[in-house]
Order: C-alpha cells, then structure tokens, then sequence
C-alpha cells in the first residue's frame, strides 16, 4: 500500500521556456493544422500577442520538464509494471503563448484504494504559472497501481 502521508507532497518549481519550435512539432504529431497555433500573422489576426499553444499542449511541458524528484517514483516508489494511466484533465486559465516562461509545480493531490486495496490511485495535480505570476493551467492526472 502506498503510504498516505505523502498527500500534500510537492515538487519544487521549474521554469520551462514555450518554444515554437517544440509547439510545431506538437501541431505536426497531434495533427493540428489550425494556423493561429502555427503562424504568428495568423495569431495576431486572431487577436492575440503571440502564437498560442492548443489545449492540451501543457502536458507536453510538464512532460519534458526535469523535476528534481519524480512524485510517484521517487516519493511514491510506485512500481511503474502495475501502473495504469487512469484519467488526465486540462483546466485552461489564461492564454499560453510561445515564449512564455512557465513555472510548473507538482503535488500529490490524493491517494485512495477500490476493491478492498486491490487498485490504488494516486491523484497529482500541476500548476502551470506564467512569467507575470498568472495561472495559466491547472492539470490533475490519476495513477491506477494494480495490487
């Protein structure tokens, strides 16, 4: 069983840059041709500052950000053979746009068994502030641990 005292348990912040070169390829795997997430005339004719980045484009960040401890392996030591991805959602909260300068942040948001401690899940929650302090994203993926 996974020790529940690790509820509340955080990452520590990292800076991670939005670069368009890295939201192209992105556009190019997720098969988005939209050109407002692809062109910076676009954009602006849309009405906004800089190229925005699509919806689901912050777990792409948190993926390639380098926390200093991984919450479910390194605190957690969840074994990565019985995980399961359970649910992934995407709380939009403000626009983000290339070269923003996101500060992601992690904790473990929640930790609670089914089917007597047969599944456990573990619920991590992510924090996506921008350079100006605003929160732009709000992520919250469940683990399942198959016991």
């Amino acid at each position: 069983m996974i020790d529940r005292t690790h509820i509340g348990a955080e990452t520590e912040e990292v800076p991670i840059l939005v670069e368009g070169g890295q939201l192209r390829l992105f556009c190019q795997a997720t098969g988005e041709t939209n050109p407002v997430f692809l062109d910076a005339d676009a954009a602006r004719a849309a009405g906004h500052e800089r190229i925005p980045t699509p919806p689901t484009y912050p777990q792409t960040l948190l993926n390639l950000s380098r926390f200093a401890k991984d919450l479910v392996f390194d605190v957690l030591q969840a074994d990565l053979a019985r995980m399961l991805h359970g649910e992934q959602v995407f709380e939009l909260r403000h626009p983000i746009l290339v070269g923003d300068t996101l500060r992601l942040r992690q904790r473990v948001a929640d930790i609670y068994d089914k089917k007597g401690g047969a599944l456990e899940f573990i619920v991590l929650e992510t924090t996506a502030r921008n350079q100006d302090d605003v929160v732009c994203a709000m992520l919250k993926s469940v683990a399942v641990i198959r016991n």
